[in-house]
């Protein structure tokens, strides 16, 4: 693997002043009839002048290394190659918009490689050379993922590069990885709001706990191909040094899950399904008592600090009672359901006990 980017590095060097006249993307759609599959949710961006504007959003690209996910026709791609990057790995799972990617790898030689697979389940720990690697504490490495995501893929893609960052795995294994995506302009919305906002939700508080996160520009949705229902936000994520709340990925997931379950109740209604029923309120009460939260704040009022005071306190009644962790409210609402229908079919009716007498 060592050896391969050694190789590739050197032509790339001389493609890297001035790139060949391309065909455009419009052409490439044309030449491989490539339509956008709507139960895939992919839709084009065509405008050269937007996917410029995207690629710039993710900083100084010369002699980086970046991947971008989710290519297509190659729009961001070519983008990014006139940015001047030393090696662009893309990540395709529709085998359809391979042949156009590699006529594109063809016109630069030796500075894309293609992987035609799944982002998922694609192992980034062996996605870039071991030289790139910094400290965590250092500044990010010269290492960058774009993409313009399927809708269908974004949210579960963005919740597990999350936990990525939070052990320092995955992408993040090189250091504090950059990433530049685009989102429904919802999801966008709540990757960023503040305390308070409406659209404050579990992404806001997941991202904004690990990342700094800056809504860049939104894209109406009529410069894509075929034109999504809705406008598309571009995001931009910079792992944090310091996580904001010093507790594993899953603990501060389950605490913010339960919190937001009934967003429009008080806070106090989500924060009891931590608990089994046997002691639930007494457990509840002072859980908040001692994270000293207002139980009559709805969700999205709460800040930063009070999820951290909450995940903080959770976790030394975790300590405590070790069994606390595993308990899941909505498995044991499940198997409650399962008690009470077995009970009500094996009731005989008052028919059938009439008969038996």
């Amino acid at each position: 693997r060592k050896e391969e980017f050694c190789l590739m590095a050197v032509p790339g060097k001389v493609a890297a002043s001035h790139l060949p006249p391309l065909p455009t993307v419009g052409e490439i759609i044309k030449l491989f009839r490539l339509k956008a599959k709507k139960q895939l949710s992919q839709n084009f961006l065509l405008d050269l002048r937007l996917t410029d504007k995207i690629v710039r959003q993710a900083g100084e690209l010369k002699n980086a290394h970046v991947c971008e996910v989710g290519p297509g026709p190659g729009g961001i791609t070519r983008s990014i190659l006139n940015a001047g990057v030393e090696q662009l790995l893309l990540i395709e799972k529709d085998a359809r918009f391979i042949p156009g990617l590699q006529m594109l790898s063809e016109a630069v030689p030796g500075k894309v490689r293609i992987v035609h697979g799944d982002i998922l389940t694609y192992k980034m720990e062996k996605a870039f050379p071991k030289h790139l690697k910094k400290n965590w504490e250092d500044d990010p490495p010269d290492i960058h993922i774009i993409g313009n995501l399927p809708f269908s893929v974004s949210t579960p893609l963005i919740i597990q590069w999350l936990e990525n960052v939070s052990k320092k795995d995955g992408p993040f294994i090189y250091g504090r990885t950059q990433m530049t995506l685009t989102f429904q302009k919802e999801v966008g919305e709540r990757l960023t709001a503040n305390p308070g906002g409406l659209q404050r939700s579990r992404l806001s508080i997941m991202s904004q706990h690990l990342c700094t996160v800056e809504n860049c520009f939104v894209i109406p949705g009529q410069a894509f191909t075929p034109k999504p229902e809705v406008d598309v936000a571009v995001v931009h994520f910079t792992p944090l040094v310091q996580p904001k709340i010093q507790q594993p990925f899953e603990l501060v997931e389950k605490v913010v899950r339960s919190v937001f379950q009934f967003r429009r109740k008080y806070c106090v209604r989500g924060i009891e399904t931590l608990f089994p029923e046997s002691g639930r309120l007494k457990r509840t009460e002072q859980l908040m008592m001692k994270a000293n939260v207002d139980p009559t704040l709805r969700p999205f009022q709460l800040s930063m600090s009070q999820f951290r005071n909450l995940c903080n306190t959770y976790r030394q009644m975790c300590d405590e009672d070790p069994g606390l962790f595993v308990y899941d409210y909505r498995e044991d609402l499940r198997q409650k359901k399962k008690r009470n229908l077995l009970k009500s079919s094996t009731q005989p009716s008052l028919t059938e006990e009439e008969d038996q007498l």
